[in-house]
């Protein structure tokens, strides 16, 4: 259910009591401002975002490259289209290594 700032003030009770069942939405001219939720959920979110921030996004990855490996699932690509324009990158690399041979 969704409120206005007024109407959560002024029902509190109800809104902690619906909280319960859904989270309960309360909004400022038309922009969600608040969420209010279930202790029990909350708790779960901070037990989540501690164990979250552990991990550096390289272990993330490599977390997400093993279970992609354990259950065979390949990441559909598609080749990178061809635009007739030269990789900036790939001519820097190139000078450079021009530059490091011998004459």
């Amino acid at each position: 259910m969704s409120w206005n700032i007024a109407q959560a003030k002024q029902q509190l009770s109800e809104v902690l009591r619906l909280s319960a069942e859904e989270p309960q939405m309360i909004y400022n001219r038309d922009r969600c401002v608040a969420s209010v939720i279930d202790a029990a959920t909350f708790k779960a979110f901070e037990e989540w975002r501690k164990e979250a921030s552990k991990k550096t996004l390289g272990e993330e990855f490599a977390e997400l490259r093993q279970i992609a490996s354990e259950e065979s699932y390949e990441l559909p690509t598609r080749p990178r289209p061809e635009v007739g324009r030269p990789n900036a990158f790939i001519a820097m690399l190139e000078e450079a290594d021009g530059d490091a041979r011998p004459a």
